[in-house]
């Protein structure tokens, strides 16, 4: 089928060492592209063999972010969306899983004709296939597809083959490889090292890409000599060579790599039709002028179980983040585990407010119990997002009649299972296969403080979980106090509880975490940042 709309691709790639920066290096250059009027989608490829990223451990991948479709991906789309500003489809996170499990459903169904199935050209075809429909799908001007992991890494070698491929067969003109590396600096010889960035790109080059632009992350700035080195040793020319040492914000980022022209050397390598223009990045200026203020200060607590890793919670912490900047305030984020015997009374002392998120299993919920009832004890600001609303209603209604309600997801025995799964949800035997996932529509209760902060009586927020409030419970629980602020359009399921008698307690059955952007931060964010800041002048 003939394309009537030619998108643009830039590629990157990353070498040396994982955990670069890609992710963010992609949304920046992204937000440019955007500052300039492009239309640009954004794509992960994740060359692991699991079909999404829901039954990942948070430990060792991060948060699942999940997009309005309801699809679980990869954290990097969250950065995409809050950098683009844009809704990227479930489509934008590639996987080796994916890929594999529609080669494989075509050779049951006879679609190669006997052939033999092969990496190449098989797998190599479809991964061009899955890149196209995702560009094919709006009249994109630019897509950004980043690739996971490291060159040199076995996996990612059928994903580099077809990246090749799709540079031949849509045309150099129109495809451009940006190659993310590490510059080390080694304290015993006083120096940073190329040696590294000079192996991982010709590894790049052995697979027959050679990168247009070397993105170098360092520590600290590195010389102009030492891109001149990297240049000339990486067969690029020494404009295109970028440094992007670390950063106070990552919002910073994209103001950097300007700094640094990346936008005109885009503009001009695939032949955008655009002036590049650095003041339209103004505003993005603003942004970062306003998550950079250092007073006056609140101190919020992140009360969760995957602490220990910060990306666990990452678009809950940038969530904070903008809203607090947003009402001119600083906002210092504690981590404090919920994994524990007892919460620490200094550190619970310290905060100006408590969010509790979200999370799956019995472990750690205790914690989040106890951090609720000091909230409610103290006056403590109290947000809970999804598990953290479970914890509100069950600490509400051990207060109210109900000591030893609990969720089933806990205790499937308990007697009073406030918190409960749906009928039809209990017939799903697969991980992951969750009823309760993606974008659903709510309506809210005038005259609730929720109402307030969002203004508007029917949202759209995006939902992942198989445990809801448990309508047996509804109508006790609200006559004793418990105010319910928004519910499903047809106000059977509960969304929004929210506390009697308390500054500002609110507890969400969704992730308002994934619909916050810099510069348009999460109504309800917003509003807790505000009673948070209210409640730190006491």
């Amino acid at each position: 089928m003939e394309r009537i709309f030619l998108t643009k691709y830039i590629i990157i790639t990353g070498g040396v060492v994982s955990s670069i920066g890609k992710g963010i290096t992609s949304a920046s250059m992204g937000r440019i592209l955007r500052s300039y009027g492009l239309n640009v989608v954004a794509i992960k490829i994740d060359p692991y063999l699991n079909w999404d990223s829901g039954t990942l451990n948070p430990y060792q991948h991060g948060e699942v972010f999940v997009t309005n479709d309801g699809m679980e991906t990869d954290l990097d789309l969250g950065h995409y969306e809050r950098f683009l500003d844009v809704e990227l489809p479930g489509l934008s996170n590639i996987t080796t899983g994916k890929v594999y499990k529609s080669v494989i459903s075509k050779e049951r169904k006879g679609e190669f004709l006997g052939a033999c199935v092969q990496v190449i050209p098989h797998i190599t075809d479809e991964i061009k296939r899955m890149i196209r429909n995702i560009s094919d799908k709006r009249e994109y001007d630019v897509a950004l597809i980043e690739l996971g992991g490291t060159v040199g890494d076995i996996e990612s070698q059928p994903f580099l083959e077809a990246l090749r491929q799709l540079r031949n067969e849509e045309g150099s003109d129109n495809v451009m490889f940006v190659h993310v590396t590490f510059i080390p600096y080694l304290n015993a010889a006083g120096e940073f090292k190329t040696k590294p960035t000079q192996h991982s790109t010709k590894e790049l080059r052995s697979m027959g890409i050679n990168p247009d632009v070397i993105v170098c992350r360092s520590q600290e700035p590195i010389d102009d000599g030492l891109k001149g080195k990297i240049a000339h040793f990486c067969d690029v020319d020494s404009k295109a060579v970028v440094n992007t040492p670390d950063a106070g914000t990552i919002y910073e980022v994209p103001l950097v790599l300007e700094e640094n022209n990346i936008g005109k050397l885009i503009v001009d390598r695939i032949n955008l039709d655009v002036i590049p223009d650095s003041s339209k990045l103004d505003s993005w200026r603003d942004i970062v002028k306003s998550l950079k203020i250092e007073e006056p200060e609140v101190t919020i607590g992140i009360v969760g179980k995957y602490v220990e890793l910060e990306d666990a919670y990452i678009s809950i912490r940038e969530s904070l983040l903008h809203a607090a900047a947003s009402i001119g305030v600083k906002a210092n984020i504690k981590f404090v585990s919920s994994d524990v015997d007892e919460l620490d009374e200094e550190v619970m002392k310290s905060l100006d407010g408590i969010l509790i998120p979200g999370g799956f299993g019995e472990r750690g919920v205790e914690g989040k119990l106890d951090a609720v009832e000091y909230a409610i004890v103290n006056k403590v600001p109290l947000f809970g997002i999804c598990l953290g609303m479970h914890s509100i209603v069950i600490q509400f209604a051990k207060r109210n009649g109900y000591p030893d309600a609990n969720s089933s997801e806990f205790n499937e025995k308990t007697e009073h299972p406030v918190i409960d799964m749906m009928e039809e949800q209990k017939k799903i035997k697969n991980m992951g296969g969750t009823m309760r996932l993606g974008s659903y529509d709510c309506k809210l209760v005038k005259g609730t403080k929720t109402y307030e902060a969002y203004g508007e009586e029917d949202i759209s927020e995006r939902h992942r979980h198989r445990f809801e409030f448990n309508n047996e419970f509804r109508q006790d629980l609200q006559d004793k106090g418990l105010i319910i602020s928004g519910t499903s359009p047809d106000e059977f399921l509960v969304e929004i509880v929210e506390l009697p008698d308390h500054p500002w307690a609110i507890g969400c059955q969704f992730h308002p975490e994934f619909k916050s952007r810099p510069n348009r931060p999460h109504p309800l964010f917003k509003s807790f940042l505000e009673a948070v800041h209210e409640h730190s002048k006491n």
